[in-house]
């Protein structure tokens, strides 16, 4: 991401660089409450907590679902267990702070699993059981 004073040969010259040194970059064209992907993916982590803590589904039904129809290894509460339910409701809080209208559900349900002890991999159990 450049700014207003970002000569203008210097991102795509990054963007070069990067991709030839084996690397995917990705250009964020203006500042952000989190990159790209972050923000997609913040959607998909709230959405998640909401299917939970409403019933919906379980973990292990939005894990298949999603590695399903993505075609990916991993789902999002395993992700979310991978970085820690602590980081995840710091993630959560922070974005609710700068950015109207986040509903408060998906932080509460991570507060209540936290006020367990379950963090996640970290911890041996969060939406999954892990052993340490």
């Amino acid at each position: 991401m450049g700014s207003s004073k970002t000569r203008p040969d210097i991102i795509p010259l990054l963007m070069k660089e990067t991709h030839d040194h084996g690397f995917q970059p990705f250009h964020v064209r203006k500042s952000s409450t989190g990159y790209t992907f972050n923000r997609i993916w913040a959607a998909i982590k709230r959405e998640t907590l909401l299917v939970l803590e409403e019933g919906i589904a379980t973990p292990e039904e939005v894990d298949q679902i999603y590695k399903c129809v993505l075609n990916t290894p991993r789902g999002p509460c395993e992700l979310m267990d991978i970085a820690g339910l602590d980081v995840i409701l710091a993630v959560e809080e922070h974005y609710a702070k700068v950015r109207m209208g986040i509903p408060n559900a998906p932080r509460k349900y991570l507060r209540e699993m936290i006020e367990r002890g379950d963090l996640g991999v970290k911890s041996g159990n969060g939406f999954f059981k892990y052993s340490t």
